[in-house]
């Protein structure tokens, strides 16, 4: 995580410390959710747990379980007053690599117990033992923001999340950015195959031979090197599928060697053409027995 991450969420956790609950019974679940083993020594934490200090009074001991809280019977201010006090002593929240994680480290008994409560305050999380503690985990940024929001974060959360969203738009435009350079490199490789394809053909004469629409794009393709297939068909009122197919008949034309390339089914062809004709004139002379007509 970055200094300047590590700093905001330094932030935020000192802004939800400096929250003073008006409820007796919010400072008291707070005060509750603070008691048993803390993981943290941060300094508004500390401050926070001598403010509620009266409060302890009603809560558990320092070394009771913090989850000794009475869920079910308690209102849903209290609960996130509750859980508030939870996140900041068994806490911890991560933005490394720009994925938000948050996690609760409990008594392994406790894991279950905290997950279902959070289940049933629509804050789904997952739990797992690690190391011999249980914990809790959401590693979904719109839940992380909720849950946050709902415990009493404002302006910190608000610039957790333009930076989440600054990250995502940089990561958007970084991909669009590689895509178009690489559509841009396969363009450029691509047009540089067909303009040497295209001279190759002209200088054996073989391109004026090619149909009128080869011939065309061709053309195109040599005065205007830079431009797409689209612009090409633009610009030749074709469809971009009769661009494409001529321009990869001149490269695959090219990429056969000299004495190929007038294939010998074309030759035949017209042959047989030529033979078919001369069949039909000689058939004018007849009238269907073979001998000519008077």
């Amino acid at each position: 995580m970055s200094e300047s991450d590590r700093d905001l969420v330094v932030a935020l956790r000192a802004e939800l410390a400096a929250i003073d609950p008006a409820r007796a019974c919010d400072r008291q679940a707070e005060a509750i959710g603070l008691s048993g083993r803390r993981t943290t020594r941060e300094g508004p934490v500390t401050r926070l747990v001598f403010r509620l200090r009266r409060e302890r009074d009603k809560a558990p001991d320092a070394g009771e379980p913090a989850l000794e809280f009475d869920w079910d019977a308690s209102a849903e201010h209290c609960r996130m007053a509750w859980l508030r006090g939870l996140f900041l002593s068994r806490g911890s929240l991560s933005l490394a690599g720009g994925r938000t994680h948050l996690e609760f480290v409990v008594d392994p008994v406790d894991g279950p117990v905290l997950a279902a409560r959070l289940i049933s305050a629509g804050l789904p999380a997952s739990s797992r033992i690690r190391r011999g503690r249980g914990v809790v985990t959401w590693k979904n940024g719109d839940t992380i923001g909720l849950f946050l929001r709902r415990i009493g974060a404002g302006a910190t959360l608000l610039e957790l999340e333009a930076r989440q969203v600054s990250r995502a738009l940089r990561g958007d435009l970084n991909r669009v950015i590689n895509a178009e350079s690489a559509n841009l490199q396969r363009s450029v490789g691509a047009a540089g195959r067909q303009m040497a394809a295209i001279a190759e053909l002209t200088a054996s004469g073989e391109l004026a031979e090619q149909p009128y629409v080869v011939r065309s794009v061709a053309e195109a393709r040599r005065e205007t090197p830079e431009s797409t297939l689209s612009e090409l068909a633009e610009r030749l009122g074709l469809h971009r599928s009769a661009v494409q197919r001529a321009l990869e008949r001149l490269e695959r034309l090219a990429l056969l060697p000299p004495d190929e390339r007038r294939r010998p089914d074309r030759r035949s062809a017209a042959q047989g053409i030529r033979v078919a004709i001369q069949h039909a004139k000689a058939g004018e002379g007849t009238a269907g027995t073979g001998r000519p007509l008077a």
